[in-house]
C-alpha cells in the first residue's frame, strides 16, 4: 500500500472584482503633462499615500532598483529648478521629486529578499535564488563578469538553451534598473491624478547638476524629474492627441 504525500499548501491571493473600470479610465486619460501649477500645496498625508503606491510598482526579482527624492530643502529646490531648465513646471510645482535607478543596492535587496520573507519559514530555493540572482546584473571589474556571461550564453543558444536577459556590460545593468523605476515613475503620476493633484514628468535637466544637487554616486542614474502640484487652469497647453492604433499595435 502506498501513501501519498499531502501537497504544500499554495499561497492564494484573490483578485478583487468591485474594480471601477470607468474611473480607471477616467484616471488614465485626465492625466496630463501640466505645465503650470497653483500655489496650492499637497497635502503631505496625499504626497506619502502616492509615494506608497509608486512603491507597489511591479519590478524584477522585487530587487526594487529606485530611490525617489523629494526635494524639501529651499535651497536645493531652488538650485532643482535652475537644473531643470527653469522650466515653469519646476517653478510653479509644489512637489519636485528626483526619480532615480540604483545599481549599487542589488546585494542588498536580494538579502532583504530572503532576511524579509514573508513566512516564517524561507524556501530553500528562495535562498539559492537570492544567492546567485545578483550575479545577473553584475558585470565584475573591468567588465570580467560580464564578458564571460556573454560567451557563456552564446555557447547555450547554440545548444538551443532559452536564456533569460542579463547584464553583459554595466550599461544593461542601468537600463534593466531605469526600465524598473519608469514603471514606479508612472505609478506615481497615475497615483497623484487619481487624488486630484497633476504632475509633469521631465527629461529637460541638466544630468551632472542634479547629480551634484544630490551627491549621487556613479551607481545612482536620474530618470526623470517629477512636478506636482494643483493644476492651473491654464496649465496644460494643448490638446491630447495620440496617432492611429495601427502605427503601435501588431497581433501576431
Amino acid at each position: 500500500m502506498t501513501t501519498q504525500k499531502t501537497p504544500k499548501a499554495r499561497y492564494h491571493e484573490a483578485a478583487p472584482t468591485d474594480i471601477d473600470v470607468d474611473n480607471f479610465r477616467k484616471v488614465i486619460e485626465s492625466r496630463r503633462s501640466v505645465r503650470k501649477f497653483t500655489a496650492t500645496p499637497i497635502p503631505e498625508d496625499v504626497l506619502d499615500a502616492c509615494l506608497d503606491l509608486a512603491l507597489l510598482a511591479p519590478n524584477s526579482s522585487n530587487l526594487q532598483p529606485w530611490t525617489f527624492y523629494v526635494i524639501k530643502n529651499p535651497t536645493k529646490k531652488e538650485q532643482l529648478v535652475k537644473a531643470c531648465l527653469n522650466q515653469l513646471a519646476a517653478k510653479t510645482a509644489s512637489e519636485l521629486i528626483v526619480c532615480v535607478a540604483r545599481t549599487d543596492r542589488i546585494d542588498e535587496m536580494a538579502k532583504r529578499n530572503i532576511t524579509q520573507f514573508p513566512f516564517p519559514e524561507v524556501p530553500k530555493v528562495v535562498k539559492k535564488y537570492y544567492t546567485f540572482i545578483p550575479y545577473n546584473y553584475k558585470t565584475g571589474y573591468f567588465n570580467t563578469l560580464g564578458h564571460f556571461k556573454k560567451v557563456a550564453f552564446g555557447l547555450a543558444r547554440r545548444l538551443d538553451k532559452q536564456l533569460p536577459v542579463t547584464a553583459f556590460q554595466p550599461s544593461d545593468a542601468v537600463l534593466w534598473a531605469t526600465k524598473t523605476t519608469a514603471l514606479a515613475c508612472e505609478n506615481l503620476v497615475l497615483a497623484l491624478r487619481a487624488y486630484g493633484f497633476d504632475s509633469c514628468m521631465m527629461e529637460g535637466f541638466d544630468e551632472p547638476m542634479v547629480r551634484d544637487i544630490l551627491n549621487l554616486n556613479d551607481q545612482q542614474h536620474v530618470v526623470m524629474v517629477i512636478g506636482a502640484g494643483e493644476r492651473a487652469k491654464d496649465g496644460v497647453f494643448f490638446p491630447q492627441y495620440r496617432f492611429d492604433r495601427k502605427l503601435f499595435i501588431e497581433k501576431v
